[in-house]
């Protein structure tokens, strides 16, 4: 049977919220056995972020199902000698180390790269952080909301027009693409691992990934490019590529950037073949000097169908379009779950979200259901060599919960 690509790689989760340990994750679908490292009594504070106002009512915690899945606890009160000693231990062994405490909270605990990479040279050091580990903000606390979204720019440029107010993120937008940026680099250190046989230290943070994320917009203000203003739907410069409302209340939005071969189709499509010969929209230069009666045409005649008839006509003659997708579509999304975008934890028929990379020919490990706080203690202590009399002297220390 063919290995897990991931088998046998130790990995460290000394992380909390979305972005590092997601990244974890990541490792930990492709075979990684990934040890999460948290506090006694509550946990992980990820735990509780179904608690916090405004989130969805679940008598399951979603967000640590996704985050910690395939993972096992340990409980450590790093703040304590003993624990540390168990650290270093697990570190002496480890293939990766993840964490995502400030630069000074690290110092504090004895976790820099500084004083981990000696115990281990083969060691992959990966740090996440707000807003990088250089200068006067290195040690600010960061969420997604604050250093991805809107430090950015995206929460300023996302937004109807420039009258309405900065678009809020939802949670984990930012997190988990950068997640893929913070595993990219992991698994780019494991390859330089392989060729030179030593370990190193990797980062990346918020900041950098919601600029990258805004790559195009920023470059364009790097180069001193001029911006024209951000206009209302119904004022769009470009009627094929704008948003629609449906007869049911649904939105469809067109993607037609082939406008000049596809237009008659579309007008066709829309039972408007009147549109192909009409002296207004002849041209794609007219269609777009005329953008704001185009809309305000298109407007009526979507308002016509709902959207499973537009999605029907659409797809039939090959218009490419998308549908603006609401939450309550996903679970039975075919294309999703054909894909496996979407999949059932081990022994139950809850669906998990799959991390977004497939590689022919290697299976990923099917979901198991996230620990518990320190479920895995004593076995992860036992591996690491403690007997059981060391095992109850750490756990009297409050050392290990």
């Amino acid at each position: 049977m063919e290995k897990d690509i991931f088998e046998g790689l130790k990995v460290l989760d000394c992380a909390s919220f979305i972005a590092a340990p997601a990244a974890a994750t990541v490792l930990s679908d492709f075979g990684a056995d990934v040890i999460k490292i948290e506090p006694p009594g509550s946990g992980d504070p990820y735990r509780n972020l179904p608690n916090l106002p405004g989130y969805p009512a679940s008598e399951h915690n979603f967000a640590w199902m996704l985050e910690a899945r395939n993972k096992k606890s340990i409980a450590l009160d790093l703040s304590k000698p003993d624990a540390q000693a168990v650290l270093y231990r697990l570190v002496a062994e480890a293939d990766v180390f993840i964490t995502n405490f400030p630069p000074g909270v690290r110092e504090k605990l004895g976790l820099t790269y500084d004083k981990l990479a000696p115990l281990n040279e083969r060691l992959i050091y990966a740090s996440f952080t707000g807003y990088g580990e250089k200068g006067d903000e290195a040690n600010k606390p960061g969420f997604d909301s604050n250093a991805y979204w809107a430090r950015s720019g995206l929460m300023d440029l996302v937004r109807a027009d420039e009258e309405t107010t900065p678009a809020r993120s939802v949670a984990g937008m930012g997190d988990h693409p950068c997640a893929m940026a913070f595993y990219s680099a992991i698994v780019t250190a494991l390859y330089r691992r392989e060729r030179t046989g030593k370990g190193g230290h990797v980062s990346t943070n918020l900041m950098a990934n919601g600029v990258w994320a805004n790559g195009v917009l920023a470059q364009a203000k790097l180069c001193g490019a001029k911006f024209s203003r951000r206009r209302p739907r119904e004022q769009a410069l470009n009627a094929v590529t704008n948003h629609y409302k449906c007869k049911d209340g649904r939105w469809i939005i067109l993607s037609l950037l082939n406008e000049e071969r596809q237009w008659p189709a579309l007008a066709r499509c829309l039972g408007r073949e009147d549109l192909i010969t009409d002296a207004r929209f002849a041209t794609k230069a007219d269609r777009h000097a005329r953008s704001v009666e185009l809309i305000r045409v298109f407007d009526e005649v979507f308002a016509t169908k709902p959207l499973a008839e537009w999605r029907r006509l659409l797809d039939g003659n090959g218009l490419v379009f998308g549908v603006v997708g609401i939450l309550d579509d996903m679970p039975t999304d075919q294309q999703m779950l054909d894909n496996g975008v979407l999949l059932p934890f081990e022994n139950d028929t809850m669906l998990t979200v799959n991390s977004p990379i497939w590689i022919d020919g290697a299976k990923k490990v099917q979901p198991r259901k996230p620990p518990g706080i320190g479920e895995h203690s004593d076995e992860i202590l036992r591996t690491a060599g403690y007997d059981e009399a060391a095992i109850q002297t750490l756990r009297k220390s409050g050392a290990v919960g």
